[in-house]
């Protein structure tokens, strides 16, 4: 797998590059055709807390996981774990959803606008949808390790949000 690894307030030694690619280099072995996989890795640090986001776009679908830890190797590590938590979680899922070729889990993020003032917009993402079911909608936003999702309904053709309930479960929000 190819990474590209930057960081954001601090700088990259050799030494935390061939840290971070030997660790995230270990997904190699859960995915196919790994030659043709860019992981894209961010390094932040804020006070103490050092920050590793890992996003690994995919054909079908995108993985991503985000930890803080006070030690950038254990925030690594931890990153890792949560990748491959994900992955042995969602494995027959992804296996069952990759292989159907009418469905494309991508979906590209533009960041139009960044703002560092507190009560306004301070960030903004233009979505592009894909035509997907609701359990396929289900698998991307656990896969994304995200909250809700933002999808078109295959079924009726039209915007639906998907959303994690308190209780576990998910709920949807139709658009007409």
């Amino acid at each position: 797998m190819k990474m590209n690894i930057r960081g954001s307030k601090i700088k990259i030694t050799s030494a935390i590059n061939d840290y971070i690619e030997n660790k995230i280099g270990k997904l190699d072995k859960y995915l196919e055709n790994p030659d043709e996989i860019t992981a894209n890795v961010v390094v932040r640090v804020k006070g103490k807390d050092q920050t590793v986001e890992v996003t690994i776009p995919m054909k079908k679908l995108i993985l991503r996981a985000e930890d803080t830890h006070t030690d950038l190797y254990a925030a690594i590590d931890l990153v890792l774990e949560k990748l491959e938590r994900q992955i042995r979680k969602n494995k027959t899922r992804m296996k069952k959803k990759v292989n159907k070729d009418s469905i494309d889990f991508n979906i590209d993020f533009k960041v139009n606008k960044e703002e560092d003032e507190n009560g306004k917009i301070v960030k903004r993402k233009i979505v592009e949808t894909k035509p997907m079911n609701e359990e396929e909608a289900i698998l991307q936003m656990n896969l994304l390790s995200h909250d809700f999702f933002v999808f078109t309904n295959e079924a009726t053709n039209e915007i639906n949000i998907l959303y994690r309930r308190k209780d576990g479960n998910y709920g949807i929000i139709e658009t007409k």
